[in-house]
């Protein structure tokens, strides 16, 4: 959702202000338990001109979710454009990390994903969940679709079964890093940057040569 002609025509300073504490508050408390005040306080500003600006809540929500979606999607367009003719491994190493990269730069927005996972009090959560899958799949499939045509891939290899896989395991690579009580003894964290890296080296060379079978 776009927010009104009124946010889009104040100092750009000023928009990443809003959006920024916007999307604090949404990481700390969730959607329900955010409050229009409470941000309004923390901007200085009324809380009229929020509405004034995104409509609603839901809103200013809608606007906040989408512009982390184009951060992220920032992120994976950079991987796959610097990887591009490299071995498969290589690049699927380069997939993973950029997820644990854009946590480390951008933790409120993971926060508030998370929130989302986690339960349903957040409007339009299918919906925005979606978002995030098709863009993992928009990026992820040229990937595989390119290293089919080098012959680095079987050319019977069912793209959409791949990139299935792909997105299952970047998601639990970096939610593995972000919740210790998810990883199952790989010592992932977000603390630390080379094990992650080790452990995306491995998994990347497991999954280009899993590809392969069947």
């Amino acid at each position: 959702m776009d927010a009104s002609p009124t946010f889009q025509n104040i100092p750009a300073d000023k928009q990443q202000r809003v959006l920024g504490e916007a999307r604090r508050e949404f990481a700390e408390r969730g959607f329900l338990g955010a409050s229009m005040n409470r941000l309004s306080a923390r901007l200085g500003i009324a809380k009229g001109s929020l509405f004034k600006y995104f409509g609603s809540k839901e809103g200013l929500f809608s606007r906040v979710f989408d512009g982390a979606v184009e951060r992220f999607a920032l992120f994976l367009r950079e991987a796959r454009d610097e990887t591009k003719g490299r071995p498969l491994a290589e690049r699927l190493e380069r997939v993973l990390l950029v997820g644990t990269e854009f946590v480390r730069t951008h933790p409120d927005i993971y926060a508030i994903y998370l929130k989302m996972l986690a339960g349903g009090d957040f409007p339009l959560r299918e919906q925005f969940l979606g978002k995030v899958r098709a863009l993992s799949a928009r990026f992820l499939t040229p990937i595989i679709v390119e290293a089919k045509a080098s012959g680095e891939l079987p050319e019977t290899l069912d793209a959409t079964l791949a990139v299935f896989v792909l997105d299952a395991v970047l998601d639990r690579f970096v939610q593995a890093q972000a919740q210790p009580w998810m990883d199952i003894g790989l010592g992932l964290s977000l603390d630390d940057p080379e094990n992650s890296r080790q452990a995306a080296g491995k998994l990347a060379a497991m999954l280009a040569g899993g590809f392969h079978v069947g």
